[in-house]
């Protein structure tokens, strides 16, 4: 009956976390016609979990309260996360860890990326025409799943910080794994929404559908023995049991014969992976520094640019309100989706100028683009300043909504930004031992050339490809200031800036800044979230040159502050995410 109270206390957990908060005085709020239920900041002293899911939420808090630590609790949050919203994240994909070592005082990142298979050719996502497939023509099968990195990176991380036993660590997602949890509305919505794609692969099937083929209802138990059997492997073996015998193997076959859609995954790829521990990048921004993931993400440097070109204007004074406020920001992404899109990729293979994308005064002379109250009719890549010019192209990737990110602080104080993802939601459809695998391939550039030039983000072999995971770390005064992160795809990067930018400039609390309506744009189309108050913006947003979509903008934001000896911690109200702290 253990796993049954813990699931109950879970879900009050959900409830009480989910009353109305207060706003800031000049916020702009989700309205309740948007059915967004907007939820409390919780504090704490001594430690604190904010992840995507009550039970995952509570199996790390868990942890924290027998003693272990950040990295303990991570390990069993992101293995809890994988059983019971598999859609996003799980073993069988990839994950960028941000960290703070409290005993040493310093501040890394972990790149648990997933890599191209070494048989990858730069035609593998082209048709028999030599053109790009569809997007849901690839990611659908095994031709996008790269060698998956989460069971690695937690490996790694554990056997050089962890506290608490390791198999310690996965008894409780065991335990659940084999009595069952109920499928939550957010994950039954989702099976019914992509039914024709996951109902094409037999063993996908079978777990989230009923056998009369109807998809598996919220409040359906869900159990799940062959991720207790995979967990239990990996609980005794360590990733020696993921990356070498039968479950390596399995992923493979499944991979490999696909039906209709087979990919080129091999036993050299599980060999030859590696956790790449990387120094964060980091950007001043006001008082703080802001630090995240470096490439192979563009997480870090585009919400680093984003802050940079919109400390030019008066943001603190126009307000949440001011459809100037939300011009500049946008505008401002506009141009670093525009660098983005042109320089950033895998550094490992593709030369970078990543100092050069924030150094100060370029980034001044991008602001200087930009004019308060008249959208930029185009924007373009600038030329930051590097060691020598590359010719590129600009990239064509696709990246749609999913992910989870998670956040934990110990009572040492070490800190864990997590961000998870299998990449699209499901992942490749394709399931084996239990879990889903991932298709970051995707992720790639179909294209590899365009104009005669090189797509930096191109498929490369063992390369990894670009993200726009964002998991945070902000400093001040050398210490840490706030972890933050989101889930969204190629949206993360705005959803964590103006958080980011609510808090530090609008004065709302991070509960508030998360609660805030989202207004974002990348490419060129300004969308407003679909049901909140900042549809009121639409027609002064219009006027000033901006083409206005109204539509969901389904983030999923988690940040912990830490300040004055207390912990804050506050989970997005657009999905079932909790904190939990003592």
């Amino acid at each position: 009956m253990q796993w049954k109270m813990k699931y109950l206390s879970a879900c009050l957990l959900l409830t009480s976390a989910s009353t109305f908060a207060n706003q800031a005085a000049d916020s702009v709020a989700p309205e309740q016609s948007s059915g967004i239920q907007q939820k409390q900041l919780v504090t704490a002293k001594d430690w604190m979990v904010t992840a995507a899911n009550p039970l995952a939420t509570q199996a790390g808090a868990d942890i924290l309260a027998q003693g272990g630590n950040a990295i303990d609790a991570m390990v069993t949050t992101q293995l809890m996360l994988g059983l019971v919203e598999p859609q996003s994240s799980g073993i069988g994909g990839g994950a960028f860890l941000v960290y703070w070592d409290a005993n040493t005082k310093k501040l890394t990142t972990y790149d648990g990326r997933e890599t191209a298979p070494l048989d990858a050719t730069p035609q593998l996502f082209h048709d028999e025409n030599g053109q790009p497939l569809k997007f849901y023509d690839a990611v659908v099968g095994g031709r996008s799943v790269g060698t998956p990195g989460t069971v690695k990176l937690m490996w790694d991380t554990h056997q050089k910080y962890g506290q608490l036993e390791w198999s310690k660590l996965i008894a409780p997602v065991i335990e659940v794994a084999n009595n069952g949890f109920e499928i939550s509305p957010r994950l039954a919505t989702l099976i019914e929404k992509d039914a024709e794609r996951l109902s094409r692969f037999a063993t996908t099937k079978a777990y989230f559908f009923n056998s009369d083929g109807s998809p598996k209802a919220a409040g359906t138990l869900l159990k799940n023995p062959q991720y207790a059997a995979t967990l239990d492997a990996i609980a005794k073996q360590g990733a020696t049991a993921f990356y070498q015998g039968p479950i390596a193997a399995s992923i493979i076959e499944t991979v490999q014969k696909a039906a209709g859609n087979p990919g080129v995954l091999a036993q050299k790829d599980f060999d030859a992976y590696s956790i790449k521990q990387r120094e964060p990048v980091c950007l001043a921004y006001q008082s703080y520094d802001v630090c995240g993931m470096g490439p192979p993400s563009s997480g870090a440097l585009t919400v680093g640019q984003i802050l940079a070109i919109t400390e030019q204007f008066d943001l603190k004074a126009w307000g949440a309100k001011d459809a100037k406020s939300w011009q500049v920001i946008a505008d401002a992404s506009r141009l670093a989706f525009a660098d983005r899109g042109m320089f950033m990729a895998d550094e490992d293979f593709v030369p970078m100028p990543t100092q050069g994308l924030l150094d100060p005064e370029y980034l001044k002379q991008r602001a200087k683009l930009i004019k308060p109250g008249q959208a930029l009719d185009s924007v373009s890549s600038g030329n930051p300043p590097w060691s020598y010019a590359q010719r590129q192209s600009l990239d064509e990737s696709i990246e749609l909504p999913s992910t989870s990110h998670f956040n934990i602080v110990d009572k040492q104080g070490n800190i864990v930004s997590i961000t998870t993802t299998i990449e699209n939601a499901f992942g490749s459809r394709l399931m084996t031992n239990g879990f889903l695998l991932n298709n970051e391939l995707t992720d790639f550039s179909f294209r590899t050339h365009k104009d005669g030039k090189p797509i930096a983000n191109r498929l490369e072999p063992g390369k990894r490809p670009r993200s726009s995971m964002a998991p945070t770390i902000i400093m001040q005064d050398d210490k840490p200031y706030m972890a933050i992160g989101s889930p969204g795809g190629s949206r993360i990067i705005g959803y964590v800036a103006q958080a980011i930018i609510a808090h530090t400039q609008w004065g709302m609390d991070i509960q508030q800044a998360i609660n805030q309506p989202h207004l974002l744009n990348r490419f060129g189309t300004l969308d407003i979230e679909q049901g909140t108050s900042a549809e009121s913006l639409k027609a002064e947003l219009e006027q000033m040159g901006f083409e206005v979509n109204i539509r969901d903008l389904n983030s999923g934001l988690h940040a912990i502050l830490l300040q004055r000896g207390q912990l804050q911690g506050a989970a997005d109200p657009r999905r079932e995410g909790t904190a939990v702290g003592k």
